[in-house]
């Protein structure tokens, strides 16, 4: 690891519109994020301290950016991805809120995931004041497991509604711990997230990338897909525009080979680049 002092550098723009996070939002030249019970709030000129210690885990200061981009700066395309979006960052996310993040986010877009996952804040979770600004924290496991399905429901969640309401019962009744997945390995964690109803590989690729300190994860959806087809045929042999379940470990592990074991940065790199070339719309 190296000092913390030479790593506080965050891209804001690029790191908050990679499709990681849903709950931020730009007021005026800041930018608010909802991240569990707490409210994030960061401009660009912002220069971070060794004693904003939640802001630095967030931003996850602690993995040396400078090494992990020379290592991934061996592949073209990821060189090009990183020279476009200097200082871009994974987030270390609260578990819980990203956990239904995900679920939530199953073949939808990125505008209705987030407003969805706003209408669950107003519903269930606890209003606070920042700046002079209404903002509702992220419901507990607890609220979510004790809540009907028809108020789910009026969230806009629809068939979701069953999977989010079963995940946090998950959680409540101590079936998902997500401490105890921070320190199994990755194989280990994923089967524990893929027995829940609700979450496949993709999904759960991103709880484990996102929260749960798994830099190895690599998502893969119909986008990671198109940018493996257009840069890394023939490597992957990727010859579909879907992966099947049965596909998917294989793929992942090809993926890892090549990419080492900050695949997730790789990831994060390739899917910004690729989005912002077909002009999709983030937050």
């Amino acid at each position: 690891m190296s000092d913390l002092s030479k790593n506080f550098k965050v891209n804001l723009e690029p790191t908050i519109n990679s499709g990681q996070v849903f709950l931020w939002e730009k007021i005026g030249k800041k930018w608010y994020g909802i991240d569990g019970d707490r409210v994030l709030v960061f401009d660009n000129e912002q220069k971070f301290e060794k004693n904003m210690k939640y802001e630095s885990s967030f931003f996850r200061f602690d993995d040396n950016l400078l090494e992990i981009s020379k290592e991934l700066g061996k592949d073209k395309n990821v060189k090009n991805a990183l020279k476009l979006y200097p200082d871009l960052r994974l987030t270390r996310q609260n578990p819980f809120q990203c956990y239904v993040s995900f679920i939530a986010s199953s073949n939808s877009n990125i505008p209705n995931i987030k407003l969805r996952l706003k209408n669950l804040c107003k519903m269930f979770g606890k209003r606070t004041t920042i700046d002079n600004l209404d903002f509702f924290l992220f419901p507990s496991a607890h609220d979510l497991a004790n809540a009907t399905m028809s108020d789910i429901r009026k969230c806009g969640f629809g068939y979701r509604a069953k999977a989010i309401k079963s995940a946090s019962i998950s959680v409540v009744n101590g079936e998902i711990n997500f401490e105890e997945l921070k320190k199994i390995d990755y194989h280990k964690a994923k089967e524990k997230l893929l027995k829940i109803f609700g979450i496949g590989n993709k999904v759960a690729d991103c709880v484990l990338l996102f929260s749960l300190e798994k830099l190895e994860s690599f998502p893969l959806d119909r986008w990671m897909l198109r940018i493996l087809q257009k840069y890394y045929s023939k490597k992957f042999q990727i010859s579909t525009k879907t992966i099947t379940e049965k596909t998917y470990d294989r793929l992942h592990e090809n993926i890892i080979e090549y990419f080492g074991c900050y695949a997730g940065y790789a990831q994060q790199f390739l899917f910004k680049l690729e989005r912002d070339l077909y002009g999709k719309k983030w937050l």
